[in-house]
Order: structure tokens, then sequence, then C-alpha cells
């Protein structure tokens, strides 16, 4: 299984190419941008409900997955005040959490809700 290194001037991660070409594809299309920070470069897959080391990959689903930099994927993997607001946002999910929870695109202002065909639902704005 080939591994890729994603390098910022704040992250270095290997992962692992285990997500489906076709999966990842429909994911990277669909969101072109960090849901965090809206940089359109250095993007890496994230998985909502954390697949754990070498887990299941029934959770590389489009709706499971979305497109990060590879800073807010190390912070929120590695920083508890980062993912508590990632799991505010929709951004980090429990197992236990249904795959329909709203995702917060902090660039726009805007909840979506993620589909398993690779789209996503407009939600609502937030109120200012």
């Amino acid at each position: 299984m080939p591994v890729e290194t994603i390098q910022s001037r704040h992250h270095c991660k290997l992962w692992s190419v285990a997500i489906p070409k076709k999966v990842l594809k429909l994911v990277q299309d669909r969101d072109g941008h960090c849901w965090h920070c809206g940089r359109e470069d250095d993007l890496v897959p994230h998985h909502r409900i954390n697949r754990g080391m070498g887990g299941s990959k029934l959770l590389d689903t489009p709706d499971n997955l979305m497109m990060v930099c590879a800073v807010w994927n190390g912070a929120m993997e590695s920083n508890a005040e980062d993912a508590s607001a990632a799991r505010g946002w929709g951004h980090k999910l429990a197992v236990w959490d249904d795959l329909t929870r709203p995702v917060f695109d902090r660039g726009a202002f805007q909840w979506w809700i993620l589909s398993p065909e690779g789209t996503k639902v407009f939600f609502g704005d937030v109120p200012f």
C-alpha cells in the first residue's frame, strides 16, 4: 500500500492511501477547500468518525469524509480544545453519532449535510 507524506510548516503526517480512489475523488470534487480555514492547498482527507489504527473501511464514505488542511487535521487529533471545537462544528463525530449531523463551513458561515453520494445539502446560514 503506497504511503504519502503530507507536509506543511506546522505539520507532517504519514497517511496511507487506503480510501477508494472513486470515493476520494467525490470528496475532493465536493469540497475543494478546507472546511476550517478555507485553504485550497495542502488538503488531506479527514474521517469525521475516526477509523482508528487500521479501522473499518466501512467508514470510507463521502458522508464521513471531508477535506481539511493538514494543519487543522493535525490540530483536531492532537489538541483537546481544537477537538472540542471540531465536534461542535461536526468535523469530528463520536462512533454513535449520526452521519447526517450537519457540518459547519467556517469560511462561508454555513451548515451543510454531507450525503453518502458525495454531494452536500445546504442546511442553513449562521445568523449574525
